[in-house]
């Protein structure tokens, strides 16, 4: 009876664990299936997040992969240099929009009649920034009077001090022409001699600009002045000025090392020997 009773218990027992073991694997299943699922979900959402950051990061790089002209110093260029003479300093290229300097030069014309105003090294983009006339390069930095001199200021056209590219510190020469009257009934005589050699220059400042006359060619550009502060002795002051109210007076760039033989009084008669 005993043997019995076991006999059913252990039947029982293995009649249970045979129908526990499918549930066992069914859930086992779902729960794989579950994690492929969520898996699968994962990568296409991982998907659509990179190609939507994929596309936003081309656009921003299309946006900087224009290419723009630009005019870069290929040699220095000096302070002064007139923008007519930098041709051969100069390199045209392409370079992508994002790489270009705001301000920077699309037409050489649009330089025309400007100078430097600071050296321009190899490398740098033409900036419209660091050019401008010649009067105003000229207006820059003062120089101390020297003791037992006078100043005078002079206003002269840019031609007549070097282009405008006089400034404080330099010595100059002056040359001054004028018209003397023929004694007894004689023919009237221009004349123009250098008269001051290595003067030095103390100040100068931008001066007016004064409109084409009437009558001239409209596309005539209106003319600009500099004016000039010199130190000179009393009677040198009172030549200066006589020049330049009865004659006109130039201006030479005269360093110290300049030559100063050779000036005398010039007319007709000696220029065309």
């Amino acid at each position: 009876m005993g043997l019995h009773r076991r006999g059913v218990r252990t039947g029982r027992a293995s009649t249970q664990r045979n129908q526990r073991q499918p549930n066992q694997v069914g859930a086992a299943m779902k729960t794989r299936l579950i994690g492929a699922i969520l898996a699968i979900v994962l990568a296409i959402v991982g998907t659509v997040v990179l190609t939507g950051y994929v596309n936003s990061a081309d656009a921003r790089a299309a946006d900087g992969a224009e290419f723009v002209s630009v005019y870069l110093v290929a040699d220095e260029i000096p302070a002064g240099t007139e923008a007519s003479a930098i041709t051969d300093l100069i390199t045209a290229k392409q370079i992508p929009a994002l790489a270009a300097v705001p301000g920077r030069v699309t037409k050489l014309s649009d330089l025309e009649g400007l100078v430097a105003d600071t050296a321009l090294m190899p490398g740098e983009q033409l900036l419209e920034s660091r050019w401008v006339t010649p009067a105003t390069r000229a207006a820059s930095g003062d120089v101390a009077l020297p003791e037992g001199m006078q100043a005078v200021s002079i206003a002269l056209s840019v031609e007549r001090v070097v282009g405008g590219t006089i400034k404080p510190g330099d010595t100059v020469g002056v040359v001054i022409s004028a018209t003397i009257k023929g004694a007894d009934g004689a023919e009237d005589t221009p004349i123009s001699r250098q008269v001051f050699h290595k003067v030095l220059v103390t100040a100068v400042r931008e001066g007016t600009s004064t409109p084409p006359a009437d009558g001239a060619d409209a596309a005539a550009e209106a003319a600009e002045t500099v004016m000039v502060t010199l130190a000179r002795p009393t009677a040198d002051i009172q030549k200066l000025v006589w020049g330049k109210e009865f004659g006109s007076v130039w201006l030479t760039i005269e360093p110290k090392t300049a030559d100063e033989t050779g000036s005398a009084v010039v007319d007709g008669s000696v220029v065309f020997q």
